[in-house]
């Protein structure tokens, strides 16, 4: 099979002429980025005054406005169309804030996700390594529902072994068709909040599939996720400790009563409750006791008393024969549970820097609330300090971020996946359902290195000029890596002399004594999981600029700037820029007004587009 036979048909091309080099603009964003953040400060005219800085006083209807509004939407959700903004500015701010923090009073009327027939029952539970699914089908002539071939036949092992990486396969490619869906819904959703919620949750208990092996798992875990994102913090806290993706990801099968694995009961204290210096060691290992015997079967979450160690437990100051339930419990109790957890929202919705009053004073609204997150996320985002100079337009978007927030500015309803939208947020950082580690993505500043800069400048020219016949499909193609093993299969090589390596005369030598082929069945996984795996549906941004601007009424030259600026940026652009745009649009339009609309007009929107979308001013929320 070659390339193009595992490749989607082609989405329609558009007719736009190829845009602008990307170079020189994201030389711009280089040279700019650095100073972004003083920028914003000094061009963020919609921001509140420097006395809102760290007043959780609310703001009061006179102070609401179109670009506070804005503001919301941009940080409680992925940004908004100008009618979409306009609907919250109409409203009091309580009504703003009430529509997005309680957000189960919308209708969630998407689509759950379509699995692919991929698992059979044999497969679980799934070998952690190639080596241990051989050693199993040794021990007992089978593995992953597969038998051995029988006696003297060659590569006795071989069907085991592609079993083994259709397995894996498999369940990578399905797993980006779960990051698309998810991106689906961040676009379409009329619960913004949920999903950013959600967004957040995903990384602060980071779980990665590339060691769960099993989107069956992830799925769960981000439905659960969902479903919790506004509620009660201890049913999430419990939530992710009975998860079996992360059961499986922090080991804790292996916690058993006479030899504890600490992973658990660190990560807890760690990184999902308390925070660093406020427990000792002894309160690790001891809370890791408690844990012992919380595995799963599969899917399933399991309780085995065999393995659970019963006996007395001293852990933060208190004694007993705890379980895991008191020791969320006695967590909850700790101040700090409430600080760490209201400061890391804080961070993520407001500003990275955080006064110790107002970490007090959300710590205290959280804990007076029995630890549910809507009084917390209400008092935030009603705030004068989440509208002020300090918090306005001063966050890098996190790639997830800066992809569905444009796509919802763009207004689409549709989730474009030419470009792919999982290689898009990987190539700043951001891999849905695979964070780097289990303390998740940094986020901040973090977001920007020399590495991403360039991407970051460049990143939405495939979506305002697609290359619809050049684009290669993640889920459909078969990597580089084994493309030289098809194309030699192809020609009518046999087994060996299409994956070897090196000399051939050895290679053949070794084939004769090998139980299984490795390459090759690397190869098959791929060919076997694309028969069963659903497609991604590849489609091109439904865009027409010229009709969005002329729904918006603007027709010059200026007024298509000045709405694109308006549109896109939370940060107004210097005079010297915005005459730059302008002349640059006059300059490929050949007149002051837009005129007719056809393939010249949309080229220049586009070209225009771009160019906003790569400042510097840009990449900031």
């Amino acid at each position: 099979m070659s390339e193009a036979s595992h490749r989607e048909p082609a989405a329609r091309r558009r007719s736009v002429a190829p845009g602008p080099k990307a170079g020189w603009i994201a030389s711009a964003v280089v040279l700019g980025l650095a100073a972004a953040a003083p920028l914003a400060a000094a061009g963020a005219e919609g921001a509140g005054p420097a006395a809102w800085i760290n007043d959780l006083t609310p703001i009061d209807a006179a102070e609401w406005d179109y670009d506070k509004a804005a503001h919301l939407i941009e940080r409680a959700g992925f940004g908004a169309t100008p009618a979409e903004i306009e609907r919250l500015a109409a409203m009091t701010p309580e009504a703003a804030v009430r529509w997005l923090v309680d957000y189960a009073r919308q209708p969630d009327d998407l689509e759950p996700f379509d699995a692919s027939p991929i698992w059979d029952p044999g497969m679980d539970p799934f070998p952690k390594s190639r080596a241990e699914a051989v050693r199993i089908a040794r021990e007992r002539g089978e593995s992953m529902g597969v038998a051995m071939l029988p006696e003297g036949e060659s590569r006795r092992l071989q069907p085991v072994v592609n079993k083994f990486f259709y397995g894996l396969r498999a369940n990578a490619v399905e797993t980006q068709r779960l990051a698309t869906w998810w991106g689906e819904r961040m676009l379409r959703t009329t619960r913004p909040l949920e999903e950013k919620l959600t967004l957040f949750w995903h990384g602060h208990f980071a779980t990665g599939n590339t060691k769960v092996r099993d989107t069956r798992m992830m799925l769960r875990q981000n439905e659960m996720l969902r479903a919790g994102a506004n509620g009660n913090f201890r049913d999430l806290l419990m939530g992710i400790l009975t998860d079996p993706a992360m059961l499986v990801y922090l080991d804790n099968g292996e916690n058993v009563k006479d030899h504890p694995n600490e992973n658990f009961g660190r990560e807890l204290l760690e990184l999902f409750s308390l925070g660093v210096g406020n427990y000792t060691e002894r309160d690790i290992r001891e809370g890791a006791r408690a844990f012992t015997g919380w595995t799963n079967d599969v899917l399933e979450f399991e309780f085995d008393a065999e393995q659970h160690d019963f006996g007395e437990k001293t852990f933060l100051g208190r004694t007993g024969p705890f379980d895991g339930d008191d020791i969320i419990d006695i967590i909850l109790e700790q101040p700090a549970a409430a600080e760490f957890i209201g400061a890391k929202l804080y961070r993520y919705f407001v500003r990275e820097e955080i006064d110790a009053a107002v970490r007090g004073e959300l710590a205290a609204t959280f804990r007076d609330a029995g630890y549910e997150l809507r009084p917390l996320l209400t008092r935030i985002f009603l705030s004068r300090d989440f509208y002020s100079a300090a918090s306005y337009a001063t966050q890098v978007k996190s790639p997830v971020q800066l992809v569905v927030s444009t796509y919802r500015k763009l207004g689409l309803t549709e989730l474009p996946t030419i470009p792919d939208f999982n290689r898009l947020t990987a190539r700043l950082g951001q891999t849905l359902f695979n964070p780097p580690n289990v303390a998740g993505w940094a986020g901040g500043r973090t977001w920007v290195t020399p590495a991403t800069l360039l991407e970051r400048g460049n990143l939405f020219r495939d979506v305002l000029y697609p290359d619809t016949d050049g684009f290669w499909a993640p889920d459909r193609a078969i990597p580089g890596i084994y493309q030289e093993v098809e194309d030699r299969l192809a020609q009518g090589m046999n087994i060996t002399a299409a994956t070897q390596q090196g000399d051939a005369e050895s290679s053949q030598l070794a084939d004769r004594d090998e139980d299984y082929n490795t390459r090759y069945g690397g190869y098959l996984g791929y060919v076997m999981a694309f028969e069963r795996l659903h497609p991604i549906p590849r489609r091109v941004a439904d865009l027409d600029l010229a009709r969005m601007l002329e729904e918006a009424g603007v027709s010059t030259v200026a007024d298509v700037v000045d709405h694109l600026t308006r549109r896109f940026l939370r940060v107004e652009l210097s005079g010297a820029d915005r005459a730059v745009l302008i002349d640059f649009l006059r300059d490929e339009l050949a007149a002051d007004e837009l005129g007719p609309a056809g393939p010249q007009t949309e080229t220049a929107l586009r070209a225009l587009l771009y160019l906003i979308l790569s400042t510097p001013e840009y990449q900031l929320a």
